[in-house]
């Protein structure tokens, strides 16, 4: 099982690289192709997979609050690390805690679950996407206007934020398709297919831009605080995620092992995104390069040992 996943996703992720490398396709290429990922092939997919469902059948509070509780306890501690600790400011201590406590869900953990449990996989991934989407990256915003704005006005900056979430795609997706399970809401099936025809291509183009994306990134700011970044990201979650679901709930193995892998997933790459947009540049890219190399030796010994 572990070579039949691991050699798909390390190939993607070559040619991705490769193609990139030898400028087969360019930076500016990956980009377009990433953001039709996560705007229409995964919203697609995420919505396909949960409106055909009961409620019952995807909606595990167990599963999401002991998740949501590792998440903002991992990111709340790099927070208040990163001003007390590693003498941040307070925006970038913001956005480096959103790297200590957020997987990259929609991409890599969308492809590498749905080969290991297919269309399954998006009842665990869209309990998480609410998460990262409705919660965390919505706070991580917020602080870091706060932060960036001397005389911060609130009331405007929820406003913003939330705007900003209405016009999230993931988000409306993992609504409207948790909608649809609750008022048993039937998609035409003209429009069911259409959106499963995109979905299917969401898992490996996920792999193909990551590895695309990993062209150029160089490791040169290596200091303590990228070395915590990665322990929390990479090591601590995986480890509290999976003792906060075996010892705190009831569920199945299947369930606890998902949720475990995601949380062993790399950074974002809307890491090193919020990176740039906050200033921190090379800070930002060599934890989320760290992790993303890491993360790989994480899941290929977990999908080892446990598929």
């Amino acid at each position: 099982m572990i070579f039949s996943v691991i050699f798909p996703v390390f190939f993607l992720l070559f040619l991705g690289f490769i193609s990139v490398k030898i400028q087969l396709i360019s930076k500016e290429q990956i980009t377009a192709i990433g953001a039709f990922v996560i705007k229409i092939a995964l919203p697609a997919l995420l919505l396909h997979a949960l409106a055909a469902k009961d409620l019952h059948e995807i909606w595990y509070p167990a599963y999401f609050f002991v998740y949501a509780g590792v998440t903002f306890s991992l990111f709340i501690l790099a927070f208040i690390l990163g001003q007390k600790f590693f003498n941040n400011h307070f925006t970038h201590a913001s956005v480096f805690s959103l790297g200590a406590s957020m997987s990259n869900t929609g991409l890599l953990g969308a492809a590498i679950l749905t080969l290991l449990m297919g269309s399954e996989a998006m009842i665990y991934i869209s309990l998480i996407v609410i998460i990262e989407s409705v919660f965390l990256v919505p706070l991580m915003l917020t602080l870091a206007e706060i932060g960036r704005q001397r005389q911060a006005n609130l009331a405007a900056i929820l406003k913003t934020t939330f705007q900003t979430l209405l016009k999230n795609p993931l988000f409306l997706s993992v609504v409207i398709g948790m909608s649809c399970a609750i008022f048993e809401i039937q998609i035409p099936r003209v429009l069911d297919q259409v959106f499963a025809l995109l979905g299917q291509t969401a898992s490996p183009l996920a792999l193909f831009i990551i590895g695309g994306g990993m062209v150029g990134i160089t490791i040169q700011s290596l200091n303590l605080q990228t070395i915590y970044l990665v322990v929390s990201k990479n090591i601590c979650m995986p480890i509290l995620v999976y003792l906060g679901l075996t010892h705190l709930t009831d569920l199945d193995q299947k369930m606890i092992y998902a949720g475990t892998l995601i949380a062993a997933l790399p950074m974002p790459s809307i890491f090193g995104i919020f990176g740039q947009v906050y200033g921190l540049n090379e800070k930002a890219l060599t934890p989320l390069m760290i992790s993303t190399l890491l993360s790989f030796i994480v899941v290929s010994i977990l999908i080892g040992v446990w598929w």
